[in-house]
């Protein structure tokens, strides 16, 4: 196995992101909450673009990083595209930024370019990379491990038109627990993870590792978690 990979093995990885709009989206900000969760023991980070990889890379060369490129904004219709590294070109940008690990869409929706087993096979032949996919359903993680992916991620659950009624508040342990039994490969849990308890759980299944975003890194979403709770 990639000695990469066996670096984020029972670890916690935080995908620091935003959007324009949003209050952290500011130069450096990202940057800020980068060095933060790392100092808090962050095992590895999921970043989106070649600037925040890049920067991130000259700062924590040893930690690795999972990279993503993805619209900004979202298209209206997210939820039938695929908008997660779609093409080769986003994955040689982001792994000539200094990606690790290249974490690209495995929903079975259109691609705009390279079917999926073929941008899986490229990546592995001409960037050298491990490939992660962010699936919906056990099928497509299935699929994805046939095609030679290397992990397979819970990612896109409740995101895809097929799994909206998944989108709960809650991570989809469901798809978590059959995808373990079903295929060879690390399987990380990554969606709506908000509490302590959402880790222990996802070990406890068998998860590889657990990746957190808005619970740690998005502090207006945080605060409006508490002061709905408060209505």
């Amino acid at each position: 196995m990639n000695e990469i990979i066996k670096k984020i093995n029972k670890k916690i990885i935080i995908s620091c992101q935003s959007s324009s709009g949003d209050p952290i989206y500011e130069d450096k900000c990202i940057l800020s909450i980068i060095k933060s969760v790392v100092q808090g023991g962050a095992a590895g980070l999921r970043l989106a673009g070649v600037k925040d990889i890049k920067e991130t890379k000259k700062l924590f060369p040893s930690i690795p990083v999972i990279g993503i490129t993805k619209p900004d904004p979202l298209l209206d219709n997210w939820k039938e595209i695929v908008y997660i590294t779609p093409t080769f070109e986003d994955a040689k940008k982001i792994s000539e930024a200094g990606a690790d690990i290249i974490a690209i869409d495995g929903t079975s929706r259109k691609r705009p370019q390279e079917n999926l087993a073929g941008l899986i096979d490229k990546i592995h032949k001409e960037l050298n990379k491990p490939v992660m996919v962010d699936c919906a359903t056990a099928q497509e993680g299935i699929m994805c491990r046939l095609m030679g992916a290397d992990i397979i991620s819970t990612t896109l659950s409740g995101y895809t038109q097929e799994t909206l009624d998944k989108n709960n508040g809650e991570p989809d342990f469901e798809l978590l627990e059959s995808l373990i039994k079903s295929i060879d490969a690390p399987v990380i849990l990554e969606g709506r993870v908000w509490t302590v308890e959402h880790v222990r759980k996802a070990f406890k299944i068998g998860a590889y590792s657990v990746v957190i975003g808005s619970a740690v890194t998005r502090p207006q979403i945080i605060t409006k978690r508490f002061v709905d709770a408060c209505k």
